[in-house]
């Protein structure tokens, strides 16, 4: 079947042509290099200058022994040697020698070693093939793939074809193929390959009979290298007669260059042959025909086959890979294609599955490849032009161009394009609101960060803690408090959110630290007002605040208000905690206010909260050296008092 629907011509392969030139080149000109035939002078040769003498058996034992301690010590000159003296009588060392020869030659990285590996394999292949081991020449074909020589691998190979050495495909086949691609040497394999088949037919060795993925390699290079008709059909022809079922990739090449040169008729051939073979899914065929298609400039049969497939498919997903969408792009923008390219996805748009993903769309693919390719602004023009024929726009086509200029944190655009999308009807996923929010922040952008969450609000979506959180940790890692202030003002009453006291202590904590007291004080009372608790950690950014501004009656205020909420479990008030305690103390006895300061120990004994007297004392020290209780006691009793217990608790009076 596969035969008879391309309608071949039945043909002789090829045979084998021999490459003189390049096999010497490779030896030129250290060994066995090409001469020219000299003639010989009139006069009779004396024949003692013969250079070719018999060894006697002796002679002989003694240059293979030579040889094989040679090839132990690693003595690379010296065996090959031994090994020439021993071929100019037409002597060869045993079996196992003259292939551990090859092989070392082989594998000693070295370019000099790997022409004698291959003069010495071409000469026992012609002189005594029995000699040479199958795994010696697939060691050498490898040796030479790495050293990125081609013309001596397919050299070598058609000298076995010449002198019947025939080696399993297996062995030699797939070296080959990587050769023929990193060096481009697709003629030179098709040749070969030809050769081998036509060997393997004409002898009926099925051993020699290559695999599939020899024929796509063949094939490949047919189609997308040479661009062949005739040799691309004689690959096909030759996997007929062999047997070899194609599959998907064997009918994407000719996919491919019959859409390139443009031969319709063979493409539905194909397509009606590919049914015949019952294939499922055409992915690859239409893949290709498509870089057929965008190869040769026919725009218009790419958008034809685009929208065919979908019509085929009931709307559903093409699921063509990047690659080919990325090939389309830039073909047309190329050739001043943005008009068809909106063209193009307004027709998928109206055939696409509503079950379609807005990532799995045409719209979606050819716009991500837009931005894939550095061309974020092409994008977004194949947008404009969409609108501008007053069609509507899929979120696909958004999508792609919103994550261009997320990352390339151009925030007001996205931000606009946002707008655009929420004014048609669209609806963000939440997770691309946080990545458009943390884009914003990132480059303090604050305002499109604060219209972006607005916009997330309103349409409603469930889960605004993540992007609320990344707002005000932006918020306070650039140090700016009042709009953490203005932002949870905004946001406190929606309970997707929770807001909870430790977001207006981290603001107010952020006011006391710039000492901005005041604006503490007022986010204070504000929360206050709106029924949030402060607790522990509230008071404590206060006091260091105003210790730092050295407004200690302030402080003396706080514990007037603290003390009055001061339970033992915490749960309805203030619990005392070491950190709180020693706050109030040092600030109290900097301040003066010894009264409050045996209040504030007083209520440590009773919670048995430990406390270090040494803070204190010297803080009494620096501030109230030259207090005299004298003094005091003529001005306050109460306050002399107080002085007495602090100094008494803190241990001065020694």
């Amino acid at each position: 079947m596969w035969k008879k629907a391309l309608s071949l011509p039945q043909q002789r392969l090829f045979s084998s042509t021999p490459e003189v030139p390049s096999l010497y080149s490779f030896l030129q000109p250290s060994l066995f290099s090409l001469k020219t035939p000299q003639p010989l002078p009139p006069q009779s040769q004396n024949p003692t200058n013969s250079q070719t003498e018999s060894l006697t058996h002796d002679q002989i034992s003694t240059l293979e022994s030579t040889l094989h301690k040679s090839l132990l010590t690693q003595n690379t000159d010296e065996a090959w040697k031994s090994f020439k003296s021993l071929t100019t009588s037409s002597a060869f060392p045993s079996k196992s020698i003259t292939n551990s020869l090859i092989t070392h030659l082989s594998s000693s990285n070295d370019v000099h070693n790997l022409k004698r590996a291959f003069a010495s394999a071409v000469y026992v292949i012609e002189k005594s093939p029995k000699l040479l081991d199958f795994e010696t020449v697939r060691t050498l074909l490898n040796s030479m793939k790495c050293a990125n020589t081609a013309a001596p691998a397919f050299a070598l190979v058609k000298c076995m074809f010449k002198n019947r050495y025939f080696m399993p495909f297996a062995f030699w086949g797939n070296l080959l193929i990587d050769i023929s691609r990193k060096n481009g040497s697709f003629v030179s394999f098709l040749r070969v390959f030809e050769e081998n088949c036509r060997i393997a037919n004409e002898e009926k060795l099925n051993f020699l009979n290559p695999d599939l993925a020899a024929c796509n390699a063949a094939l490949e290079g047919s189609c997308c290298n040479l661009q062949s008709v005739s040799d691309a059909e004689r690959v096909v022809e030759t996997m007929s007669v062999l047997g070899v079922r194609p599959d998907e990739l064997s009918f994407g090449f000719l996919a491919y260059l019959y859409a390139l040169k443009g031969l319709d008729d063979k493409i539905i051939e194909l397509e009606k042959l590919m049914d015949g073979f019952g294939f499922s899914s055409k992915k690859v065929f239409y893949s290709s025909l498509i870089s057929g298609y965008v190869k040769s400039g026919k725009l218009d049969s790419v958008s034809s086959t685009i929208l065919s497939n979908l019509k085929e498919y009931s709307g559903k997903d093409l699921d063509f890979g990047d690659e080919t969408y990325c090939e389309i792009v830039k073909e047309f923008l190329q050739n001043g294609g943005i008009k068809s390219l909106a063209s193009l996805i307004i027709e998928a748009q109206k055939l696409e599955s509503s079950a379609t993903a807005a990532d799995r769309s045409v719209g979606y693919r050819i716009v991500s490849a837009c931005v894939d390719l550095g061309l974020s602004d092409k994008a977004h023009s194949i947008l404009d032009e969409m609108n501008a024929q007053g069609s509507s726009v899929g979120l696909g086509v958004y999508v792609p161009i919103l994550k261009a200029y997320s990352k390339e944190h151009r925030t007001a655009e996205a931000t606009q394009l946002v707008m655009d999308i929420s004014n048609s009807g669209l609806q963000l996923d939440a997770e691309s609101y946080d990545s458009l929010i943390e884009a914003a922040m990132t480059c303090q952008d604050f305002q499109s960060a604060f219209t972006l969450f607005r916009d997330m609000r309103d349409a409603r979506l469930p889960d605004l803690k993540g992007s609320y959180l990344t707002i005000m940790t932006g918020l306070m890692e650039n140090h700016r408090p009042e709009l953490m202030a203005a932002f949870l003002d905004e946001v406190v009453e929606d309970p997707r959110i929770e807001v909870k006291t430790h977001d207006w202590n981290s603001i107010i904590h952020a006011f006391c630290k710039a000492g901005r007291l005041e604006d503490a004080r007022r986010t204070f009372r504000r929360m206050v007002f709106l029924q949030f608790a402060p607790n522990a950690q509230t008071y404590l950014s206060m006091i260091n605040g105003y210790v730092t501004a050295e407004k200690y009656f302030s402080v003396l205020m706080l514990w007037n208000e603290v003390k009055r909420k001061i339970t033992v479990d915490g749960e309805k008030g203030i619990k005392l905690d070491h950190n709180l305690v020693d706050a109030f103390l040092y600030a109290l006895v900097k301040g003066g206010f010894f009264d409050a300061v045996m209040q504030v120990v007083e209520k440590s004994q009773e919670m048995k909260i430990f406390v270090d007297k040494w803070r204190y004392k010297q803080a009494f020290m620096e501030n109230h050296k030259k207090l005299k209780v004298a003094k005091l006691r003529k001005r306050n009793f109460r306050k002399m008092e107080a002085l007495i217990a602090f100094k008494n608790w803190a241990g001065l009076n020694a």
